[in-house]
């Protein structure tokens, strides 16, 4: 095949809808921990063991380990005409192309060819046509759970890809079980618009339990939250009822965990998170909500007065504690290092705890050169590095960066509220000790700036300059603001 030839494989490979097309490439992936995921979702999935073998094809490819994923995509194909016989060509269309992927990275540019025809005639069955880039209910559907499976940062496009899937197939229950899934984990982030308003979630949980009342991950989910939402009563219920039904899913079982140490039973979490453990050892997921577990008992112990001191009977608790933390908190992001940030953030705190400044900074400088992660998680790493300058290294010019760092996000959560209150804090106890400090003003100024206010901003920077008069960031940004204004026909004259 010559290359010209070979070049126009590329370009339709390029538009089939497969993982090939859908999923952030090796860079962006822990590639080790999802292979894992995979893993143990086939290995305790029934249901949906097609979609983690499309996706385990994928991982291998990406790994060289093509022959491997000719035999997953084998089983994935062998899953469909075993279980849905009727609906085998709208369902394979997603192997299809990921075969033809495969083949491609193998150089067995045939076979490529041959599975390209086969979508061709698929597509044109289903949409009377032979473009490859036709988009179905399945094709939405099985975009929305790999994009909800890979990183939090493609859970808006996930969460368009099953609202498209319902669309046309409203009563799919898997289509809604994602829908929900999804809307849950949005609403977890303090910045999303999901989070903001009354619980989608909620009401999209109550409708998979509607299409299927024994859906006992939909009744974990459900009864976080409405504990939430201090409709504890119930949510016990739920839990209750879902452990009876599923009393050996990790699925289950973690997100019950998470509900009775939210109720301060962190025994009974505890419990039901070993358990888990046993079935999936190598869960980081697991690993995280034990380590918080072991946080929790630590910060009761530190509020005892004889914690501290190494002859109290309470001072050897206190570091079991501590090394269960770290113990647990490493194991969930080791094979994470790209996506798990908040198991790393929660080990640097304890790292601080325990006065172990250095390794908390070797934390610390890793996550600040991550790229491509949702804002309020690049908020939350600037916000806690900020403290940590503030705190232990005692420097105040530093934490000022990255609070500014971390404002600049613009993206209104939790962590940029925080990262506001302590540069305003500082810029305020500045002023009290120096009525002409520069370097507040600037901070005000800044503060100002992001927060649109511009007047505001303008004022700061020029007082900031009348006692730094050459301070080039000072002018620049006072420059932009007055042409910004200017510019809007705004400016006071």
């Amino acid at each position: 095949m010559s290359n010209a030839q070979k070049d126009g494989l590329k370009v339709k490979l390029d538009q089939l809808q497969c993982h090939f097309t859908w999923s952030p490439q090796k860079e962006n992936i822990d590639l080790d921990d999802m292979k894992q995921r995979l893993q143990d979702s086939i290995q305790l999935s029934v249901k949906y063991q097609a979609r983690s073998y499309n996706q385990l094809a994928f991982v291998n490819c990406l790994q060289g380990n093509y022959e491997e994923a000719i035999q997953n995509l084998k089983e994935a194909e062998k899953f469909l005409r075993e279980n849905h016989e009727h609906e085998f060509e709208k369902r394979i269309i997603i192997t299809y192309g990921n075969y033809a992927w495969v083949y491609y990275h193998m150089g067995q540019l045939t076979e490529v060819q041959s599975y390209l025809d086969k979508l061709e005639t698929i597509y044109k069955q289903l949409t009377n046509g032979s473009q490859y880039t036709a988009m179905t209910p399945e094709v939405y559907g099985e975009k929305g759970w790999t994009l909800l499976s890979t990183d939090a940062q493609f859970y808006e496009v996930a969460m368009e890809c099953f609202k498209k899937a319902l669309e046309e197939d409203p009563d799919n229950t898997e289509w809604n079980v994602g829908y929900a899934t999804v809307l849950f984990r949005l609403e977890g982030f303090s910045g999303t618009p999901e989070n903001r308003g009354p619980s989608k979630s909620a009401k999209q949980l109550r409708r998979v339990l509607e299409l299927d009342p024994d859906d006992s991950v939909a009744m974990v989910l459900l009864a976080l939250k409405l504990q939430q939402f201090n409709q504890k009563e119930e949510g016990l219920k739920l839990i209750e009822q879902a452990l009876q039904i599923s009393p050996d899913l990790p699925y289950v079982l973690r997100y019950a965990a998470k509900f009775y140490r939210s109720k301060r039973d962190v025994v009974k979490a505890v419990q039901l998170l070993k358990k888990a453990l046993e079935i999936t050892p190598n869960s980081t997921f697991l690993h995280h909500q034990i380590g918080q577990c072991y946080r929790t008992k630590l910060y009761q112990l530190i509020n005892y007065p004889g914690s501290k001191d190494p002859h109290n009977p309470a001072f050897q608790p206190k570091a079991e504690l501590i090394n269960q933390c770290k113990y647990h908190f490493e194991k969930a992001f080791e094979n994470r290092p790209l996506t798990s940030i908040k198991a790393q953030l929660d080990f640097a705190g304890i790292c601080l705890l325990n006065e172990e400044y250095l390794k908390a900074e070797e934390i610390y400088n890793h996550l600040l050169k991550l790229e491509g992660i949702r804002p309020e998680n690049k908020q939350a790493i600037c916000l806690q590095v900020g403290l940590f300058e503030l705190n232990q290294k005692r420097s105040e010019s530093n934490a000022i960066a990255h609070f500014l760092e971390g404002l600049k996000v613009q993206y209104d959560s939790i962590q940029q509220q925080k990262c506001h209150e302590n540069l305003k804090k500082i810029a305020e106890r500045r002023l009290s000790r120096n009525s002409r400090d520069s370097k507040a003003f600037g901070v005000l100024g800044f503060m100002h700036q992001l927060d649109g206010e511009k007047h505001e901003a303008i004022e700061c920077f020029e007082k900031a300059l009348q006692f730094d008069p050459g301070n080039e960031e000072y002018l620049s940004a006072l420059c932009e603001l007055r042409l910004s204004i200017s510019a809007n026909n705004d400016f006071p004259r």
